[in-house]
């Protein structure tokens, strides 16, 4: 039996206030249904109704919260061949890259599951005759406003952990993704036996979100998104007092060595930029090589970016699908143009059709290179060399962002103590810098975000607070 109702109208539990709009699949533009969008003034009943659930749900016992969260988890499998054709269809996934959403998807609920019986305190040394003891207690409704890239990791990392936790949900996906990232999962958490109310899905714009950020009772936000919207949420939520968990944009080097062994590297950096079109906030974003492998390094990778399939996803085996939307592809051509009006070389790519943007090869990128010193989100991967470690290092330090960062040496303690000299919030050894498991933490720093807020022990800090009580068996007695 199909987990989602064929008209998706259907999978809005709530009565919204804004418009209808239309569900498009930008392979082919066609209409997948009809959606309605929340107005801010939506979010004020759908967190009163979420704080009104979460009280109960937070009493309830560990085992209840975790046996939801596995069978969660057992749905994301189960219902996977649903689930992949609308991560397909509604993101422009390729069905590699939507069949690991689906996998991450599973283990963030199976992480969660084991949240819901951690420790949940210490007790403590007191100098009084006193039982002095911490305990983490849930915030009460967190809000989740997740983007349309990896929409249903990017929801399900934040829900699910907050849900273990005790705590209710109101979750604002993008609603170019709506499906994936919020409704397909209301739809998989109510079939596991979630209780009515603690998860609100509310698809809307941005002033849904600042509604959403400014609502007095919603005490933490979990956002990922643009580093620029990112700004605007953290200044909020800082006026408002409270804890805003910032994922954001990214600009991640990949530093090959003059020990590394091409053969090996050149698909791996292909995977890095060009994943999901690029639009990944992990996505190598510049190709720092030594200067005795550039001229190589940058032929093989444009042959193996003129290799790759470009189309629809649904309907033929390839590579990569499209891009989002039309903004983000003008956005995307712009960056190349600009960056080969500046003196880049086009070595491979740079070109398009309706949606589906080549995968592009940008030699010579230097820091007049727009392409190179800003976040693209789309598949381009500036090339430039270095001629020594510490350049190397220098060049990959010298960025706003800091999220991944990937070496590739034969020698890797060299690649760690390489990797000492770059502040990064991710690093990987040998290996490009689009990583993500369940059970690691994850976050970035400076213009990448707020630090490691998901994933793993992450998780208790994100979505608690840390309650100090005290118990004695008489009254304390004081000197007045």
């Amino acid at each position: 039996m199909p987990l989602l109702d064929p008209n998706p109208m259907s999978w809005q539990p709530r009565t919204l206030a804004g418009p209808e709009y239309t569900v498009t699949e930008p392979a082919t533009g066609e209409a997948l249904g009809m959606l309605t969008l929340a107005a801010p003034e939506d979010i004020a009943p759908a967190a009163r109704a979420a704080r009104a659930a979460q009280r109960a749900w937070a009493r309830a016992p560990h085992l209840v919260r975790a046996q939801v969260l596995r069978r969660a988890g057992d749905l994301f499998t189960e219902h996977a061949g649903e689930l992949s054709t609308w991560l397909v269809r509604e993101s422009g996934s390729v069905p590699g890259k939507a069949d690991f959403e689906l996998h991450v998807a599973a283990q963030e609920c199976y992480e969660a599951a084991a949240l819901a019986s951690r420790p949940a305190g210490q007790v403590l040394p007191s100098e009084a005759p006193r039982l002095s003891y911490t305990r983490r207690v849930p915030v009460g409704v967190v809000g989740v406003i997740a983007p349309f890239n990896a929409p249903l990791i990017l929801s399900i990392r934040s829900v699910a952990p907050a849900l273990a936790l005790g705590n209710a949900v109101v979750l604002k996906p993008d609603p170019r993704t709506a499906v994936c990232g919020g409704l397909a999962l209301a739809a998989v958490l109510a079939e596991a036996g979630l209780p009515e109310d603690l998860l609100q899905v509310l698809p809307g714009a941005a002033e849904a979100g600042q509604a959403l950020v400014e609502d007095p009772l919603v005490p933490v936000i979990s956002f990922t998104g643009s580093t620029a919207a990112g700004r605007a949420v953290g200044e909020a939520a800082g006026r408002h007092l409270k804890r805003a968990h910032l994922e954001l944009g990214g600009n991640s080097a990949l530093i090959v060595l003059e020990d590394a062994d091409l053969d090996a590297v050149i698909s791996t950096a292909a995977w890095g930029s060009f994943f999901h079109q690029g639009q990944i906030c992990m996505t190598t974003g510049r190709h720092l090589v030594h200067a005795s492998l550039y001229e190589e390094y940058v032929e093989r990778l444009a042959a193996k970016a003129d290799s790759l399939a470009v189309g629809d996803p649904h309907r033929e085996q390839v590579h990569l699908g499209p891009v989002i939307d039309a903004g983000q592809l003008a956005k995307v051509h712009g960056l190349v143009e600009t960056s080969t009006a500046c003196g880049a070389k086009l070595a491979a790519g740079g070109t398009y059709r309706d949606l589906f943007y080549r995968p592009t090869v940008l030699a010579g990128a230097d820091d007049r290179t727009p392409a190179y010193t800003e976040e693209v989100f789309g598949p381009v991967a500036p090339v430039r060399s270095f001629a020594t470690a510490d350049e190397a290092a220098a060049l990959a330090a010298d960025s706003a962002y800091g999220l991944s960062l990937g070496i590739v040496t034969r020698d890797t303690t060299r690649g760690l103590d390489l990797a000492e000299r770059i502040p990064t919030g991710i690093v990987h050894i040998n290996d490009q810098t689009v990583n993500d498991e369940a059970v690691a933490p994850f976050g970035g720093v400076a213009a990448s975000g707020t630090g490691a807020r998901f994933g793993g022990e992450a998780n208790l800090e994100a979505f608690t607070d840390l309650r100090w009580t005290t118990v004695r068996g008489d009254v304390a007695p004081y000197p007045f």
